[in-house]
């Protein structure tokens, strides 16, 4: 009671001293949040009249599927910029909140007031709150509207995908002679367009028309004479070379189809994009020329992947094993398949923008897939192979039915009328398929690189071998970095090629790519490869910025300092430790991961750890330990239990000692905790060498005292101070026993004092006639052999008189046997 009196008497004494202070703090936030307010609400506005104008588009009939996709993404930019906006309020309405918590509720009713002061500020908060919930409530429903546009957006482009697909035109008009009048006119307006913008070209942009392919020239042939003369050898066929090796053979059929493409299709990026910066290209010769070129890059591409991988001039340098002549019939029935597709888009193209009549549309393409369907049934009854016996081999039953398959789809469904849908499948199967067997060519040529010695037989690893220190491991460790690097170019260049061919729309790889660098939800959790990525290299440089100053601090600075060599250790792994734990952190932070996620998973998994890894954790631990206390260090002389060696390294989970037979013997760390750990240099190499010796009963004591005492103090590793001791030990059994006792400076050095003490002590005792005595051992007796026999006269004869009465007991036993077969004849009396 005393305290909730206590209150209102302390708020209204705050509130006294600080009014002014209050009044304008109050005033600057209330300021500040007003324009905060009244900004996000003009964006708000803007984002829903530009939704309003974009819904209209969208509702228009005449929308394809490019537009839609532009829609679409214009759809996205105003989601995030509405998220965006309504997230501009967090922090004020987190201060908001703490205030209110710090103001409490109000008093309740029968209650001491409030101070007014209170009161109105804890309205004023209460009222902003309001206003700030109300827009990003506004926010949320555009976010919401737009989202609903954005899945009626991707429902349209299915239904118009489908309608291009499913739809059946009639083949009357389209094979009547009107057909043919109306193409004489099409071709015509083109050849009237294309002669009026050249004659206008030249009289007037003549000089900017030479400059701009003159400069596209010299970029074609920089690329053209820069690509040979750096990589000939890669994607050109060496003819002199009899049998090249399978990897030789891809990266060639690989590398001559990509290069060149690349090469042609920047040269005609150029030339386009001169002719448009000097105002050569007019609207419809501009899109002409974009067709045209494209078709030209095509076709190129589709002859070169063929002839690389058939090589009908070089058979040594085929990938597929077919004969000279099917390669070269295989190449031209590929080549004018893809020319014929290329006219098909080329006219199609000049028909969109000239408006021809639907029937030329239907005829042009009628006519492209019959010739496609015809071509591929032609190279499936081709016989590529030729037997041992000279006979002509056909492709494999399954290749084979599956071009003849798509070859009768395509000319089925254009004689049924499903033109689209003949044109999607010709499409596919040319440029489809030249994608994904250059794609596969890569695949398979990266594979090659990495497999071990890959590397290395290649040009680039020639060279690089003949002209570099690399050896064979790290050729081949290259080679594996070149061959992940050869997938990921495959993959970034070749699928989004793909997915351009089978519908998709750039503003669809766009928005992908967007995501998957912003982040994917899964669930309540956002993944951002992006994200990931950053914190690997984050962690990355990290990591090898604390290796490089762990060599700095340990080699500049402990070194020149001359810090022991087991405080060193100790501070380099303490250094290395923190700044590799520091790197992970910073790139779990820089990944966007929030930490107190991990936190959670931690307490959650805690109870796991503490049983299932219960010994990890409890050397871990006594590896920091050992690290921070330093009972030893690296080079102390410990014994721990049965082993006894030099400390070599100290981790967080064991320690290496190395013993004096140069065996390494690991010991977990908990092990040096618990158990008693003897240590030999600890705090300095001083230590107690000892040293036994016996004599005989009857010597005289004093005098043998006095000469081990000599030799003891005679030893220049023996030190002065403490002075060495001679103990008479003990009345021994058979001896009268003496221990010297010795200090040295290292005792490492210690075996060495042992043995020359011990040679001396051997040495005067035996001048002096000093009996050591020893312990009476038992005498085994051998037995011996019989000395090999010299006189081999002497040897036959034994051995002829053995065989002699041998003889004569074999023919008594006989003798005896016999009459006891006879047995004995009855006594007649």
């Amino acid at each position: 009671m005393f305290f909730r009196l206590l209150r209102p008497i302390l708020v209204l004494l705050v509130a006294a001293l600080a009014q002014p202070s209050f009044d304008a703090l109050a005033q600057a936030i209330g300021h500040g949040s007003s324009q905060l307010i009244a900004d996000q609400t003009k964006v708000i506005q803007d984002l829903t009249t530009r939704t309003d104008g974009l819904e209209k588009k969208l509702n228009d009939p005449g929308q394809d599927d490019a537009g839609l996709v532009d829609i679409r993404l214009q759809m996205e930019d105003i989601s995030r910029a509405a998220l965006n906006s309504a997230l501009a309020f967090r922090q004020r309405l987190t201060d908001i909140n703490n205030r209110i918590e710090v103001l409490g509720p109000a008093p309740a009713q029968g209650q001491p007031p409030e101070p007014e002061i209170v009161s109105s500020e804890r309205s004023a908060l209460t009222s902003e709150k309001a206003q700030i919930n109300a827009v990003v409530a506004s926010a949320q429903n555009l976010s919401i509207r737009v989202n609903g546009l954005i899945d009626k957006i991707a429902t349209m482009r299915s239904a118009l995908f489908r309608n291009v697909i499913t739809k059946q035109y009639e083949l009357t008009d389209a094979l009547s002679p009107q057909a043919f009048s109306d193409a004489h006119d099409q071709f015509s307006g083109l050849y009237k367009a294309v002669s009026s913008w050249l004659s206008f070209a030249f009289k007037f942009k003549f000089q900017a028309v030479l400059v701009a392919t003159l400069m596209a020239l010299a970029l074609a042939a920089v690329l053209l004479i820069g690509g040979r003369r750096f990589f000939g050898r890669i994607f050109e066929a060496d003819p002199s070379i009899e049998e090249p090796s399978y990897l030789s053979r891809l990266s060639v059929a690989f590398w001559s189809t990509l290069l060149p493409t690349v090469a042609l299709g920047a040269f005609f990026a150029s030339a386009v994009f001169f002719f448009n910066y000097y105002n050569v290209l007019r609207g419809d010769i501009g899109t002409f020329l974009n067709a045209l070129l494209t078709v030209i890059a095509m076709v190129f591409c589709v002859n070169r992947l063929t002839n690389a991988a058939l090589e009908p001039r070089l058979p040594n340098w085929r990938l597929i094993p077919v004969a000279t002549g099917p390669a070269r019939w295989l190449a031209g029935l590929t080549t004018a398949m893809a020319i014929v597709l290329g006219l098909n888009y080329f006219f199609s193209v000049v028909n969109e923008k000239m408006g021809s009549p639907l029937s030329l549309t239907i005829a042009r393409g009628f006519v492209a897939t019959i010739i496609i369907g015809v071509i591929l049934i032609l190279m499936s009854l081709i016989r590529p192979f030729r037997a041992k016996d000279g006979s002509w081999r056909p492709w494999p039953a399954w290749l084979r039915f599956l071009a003849i398959g798509l070859g009768l789809f395509t000319i089925a469904a254009a004689l049924l009328g499903y033109i689209g849908l003949a044109l999607f499948v010709s499409f596919q199967v040319v440029v489809t398929g030249t994608i994904l067997i250059t794609a596969y060519i890569g695949f398979l040529s990266a594979r090659a690189i990495g497999e071990e010695g890959g590397f290395a037989d290649t040009s680039a690893g020639r060279w690089l071998s003949a002209n570099s220190s690399y050896e064979d491991t790290a050729l081949d460790q290259l080679g594996l970095v070149v061959s992940i690097a050869i997938n990921v170019m495959i993959v970034l260049v070749f699928l989004p090629l793909i997915l351009l061919m089978w519908g998709f729309q750039p503003g669809d790889i766009e928005a992908w790519a967007y995501k998957l660098a912003t982040g994917v939800q899964v669930g309540s959790v956002t993944i951002s490869f992006l994200g990931i990525l950053t914190g690997i290299v984050v962690f990355i440089i990290g990591y090898f910025l604390t290796r490089w100053f762990q060599g700095w601090l340990d080699g500049s600075v402990m070194a020149r300092g001359k810090v022991d060599a087991g405080v060193r250790n100790s501070i380099r792994l303490g250094v290395g430790y923190a700044g590799v734990a520091l790197a992970g952190l910073v790139g779990i932070s820089a990944a966007g991961i929030d930490l107190s996620n991990l936190a959670l998973v931690a307490g959650a998994l805690s109870l796991g750890i503490g049983f299932g890894l219960q010994n990890v954790v409890s050397n871990f631990v006594s590896g920091l330990i050992l690290l921070a206390e330093r009972p030893f260090k690296v080079g102390d002389w410990i014994v721990a239990g049965d082993t006894s060696g030099t400390v070599k390294k100290i981790s967080v989970r064991a320690t290496e000692i190395e013993t004096f037979q140069r065996q390494s013997v690991i010991l977990p760390n908990s092990n040096l905790i618990n158990n008693a750990v003897g240590n030999w240099t600890h705090r300095n190499k001083l230590g107690r060498v000892d040293i036994k010796v016996g004599v005989a009963y009857g010597t005289d004591i004093k005098r043998v005292h006095a000469i081990l005492s000599n030799i003891a103090r005679a030893h220049p590793m023996v030190l002065k101070n403490p002075e060495p001791f001679v103990l008479f030990a003990n009345f021994g059994a058979a001896a009268l026993e003496f221990e010297i006792r010795v200090f040295v400076a290292d005792i490492m050095n210690g075996s060495i004092v042992q043995n020359d003490i011990r040679f001396a002590i051997f040495d005067i005792f035996e001048d002096e006639h000093i009996e050591i005595p020893s312990t009476p051992r038992a005498v085994i007796e051998t037995k011996k052999h019989e000395a090999w026999p010299i006189d081999d006269d002497k040897i036959e004869a034994e051995f002829a008189e053995r065989q002699r009465l041998e003889a004569e007991a074999a023919a008594e036993a006989a003798r005896l046997a016999k009459l006891k077969r006879k047995g004995r004849k009855p006594d007649p009396s």
